[in-house]
């Protein structure tokens, strides 16, 4: 069906025009099909991005309307600048550190974490223009940067099992195991169970094909109440489009914060388009990563302008990828097929909360397996790495961690006589993380 609807003799041409299929060798059915796989494996982002920042006292309904809609832009526009089939969204991670770090943990208002962002991504969109972000990239360690991806998956994954009831706050020892008899508790650990086996055996659409099966045994099982229907009307986003507050965000206090949602996004997004061509032979020319990340930070402007936290590649988009998808086409179709999940907001309103957080232990157990290639034998790394993984969670907050880990690093590679270890880009963002801790004080 999908072949009949797009591949006509003039469509042939017109796309052959637009997204060189046949220097990527590939087809249109091929890319349609890519297109469809990468949208089932990410369209969880929606009920669960929502479900996240509504904590802030954000609108629910209004979430919903913004995530889609931020990407919807974002994927195509990545598509048609950059030609690569790399599918963007609000970031797992970021999007948590802005609920629980940011407002519920520092008390900052929604609307100057909005602030954050936005200004985020105005650097970040500024530096895409040059050379600064090779520059930073390639001056930090590897195994710093991995540190960062597997500390933001034992927070996000932390922050779910605590939402599952499977960890609870204890006045002795901080934290316990929660009352696992508790049917909400045991929804939760079903609906982890669940994801992790779709997720094995490689179904497409693993997290939503869990949310999904965990929902239909809640309402079976009486522990939620049943969607009120089935479609509706967008929700309008008045309530949070452009309500981010830039001035309340320039704080001397918060500049540490700015610096780690920027440093954050340009790892993660170039650790994600890294894996991505490996599988499919992309980013061989400079042009492709350079035009990515541009879409990359430019979204990200865009999503802070309507109402959500940090846009990022998504990792997601290797499974279209893997169906052959090499063109920005695979990501036209994807943005396009999210314009279907602005019409369910009756369905994600009755999704409970423990079908939920699941994913977001899953996606922590995900980004965690970075830490396999990293190199424990070496002290300095071994240290800084630790501290970074382990802060995290354990603070609450990921600029704590990631500061810690950088000066942590820098420390030992100068007591130990490591200046080979010793970049600008290492030692900037080690100075940046002292002020953070003085600041903090």
């Amino acid at each position: 069906m999908c072949y009949n609807l797009f591949e006509t003799n003039q469509g042939d041409v017109m796309f052959e025009k637009i997204f060189k299929l046949s220097a990527h060798n590939t087809d249109v059915s091929t890319e349609v099909r890519a297109g469809f796989t990468t949208f089932l494996a990410m369209m969880y982002i929606v009920p669960v991005n929502a479900s996240i920042m509504s904590i802030t006292g954000m609108p629910f309904d209004a979430l919903i309307t913004a995530t889609a809609v931020v990407t919807i832009i974002a994927t195509i526009l990545n598509g048609l600048w950059s030609n690569t089939p790399v599918a963007m969204s609000v970031g797992m991670g970021l999007n948590a550190y802005f609920t629980f770090g940011l407002v519920k943990g520092m008390g900052i208002p929604w609307q100057t974490a909005l602030g954050i962002v936005m200004l985020s991504g105005i650097i970040f969109l500024l530096l895409s223009l040059t050379k600064f972000r090779a520059w930073i990239f390639e001056s930090v360690p590897i195994d710093l940067r991995r540190a960062i991806s597997a500390g933001i998956g034992a927070f996000i994954a932390f922050i779910g099992l605590k939402g599952m009831g499977v960890v609870v706050d204890n006045p002795a020892t901080l934290v316990s195991l929660g009352k696992i008899h508790d049917p909400n508790v045991l929804l939760g650990i079903f609906g982890f169970i669940l994801a992790a086996v779709f997720y094995s055996f490689r179904l497409k659409g693993a997290f939503i094909l869990s949310i999904a099966a965990t929902s239909v045994v809640a309402w079976v099982l009486g522990l939620a109440k049943l969607p009120e229907g089935i479609v509706s009307m967008p929700a309008g986003m008045g309530e949070i489009a452009f309500h981010f507050d830039i001035l309340s965000a320039l704080k001397l206090s918060l500049i540490p914060v700015i610096v780690t949602f920027l440093v954050t996004d340009l790892f993660d997004t170039i650790g994600t388009l890294a894996g991505i061509g490996m599988r499919a032979g992309l980013f061989k020319e400079p042009e492709e990563l350079e035009k990515t990340l541009q879409a990359d930070a430019a979204a990200t402007v865009i999503g802070a302008g309507l109402g959500t936290s940090t846009t990022t590649s998504f990792i997601e988009s290797a499974a279209g990828v893997e169906e052959g998808g090499r063109t920005g086409l695979t990501a036209v179709v994807t943005g396009l097929l999210f314009i279907t999940t602005l019409f369910f907001l009756p369905v994600y309103k009755a999704i409970p909360d423990n079908a939920i957080y699941p994913i977001l232990v899953m996606v922590g157990v995900l980004m965690f397996g970075e830490l396999r290639e990293v190199d424990f034998s070496d002290t300095t790394t071994a240290v800084s790495v630790f501290m970074t993984v382990l802060l995290m969670p354990l603070t609450y907050s990921i600029t704590i961690g990631l500061s810690a880990g950088f000066v942590i690093f820098f420390l030992l590679a100068l007591i130990r006589g490591e200046k080979d270890k010793i970049t600008l880009g290492t030692a900037s963002i080690a100075l940046i993380g002292v002020l953070m801790f003085i600041v903090h004080q």
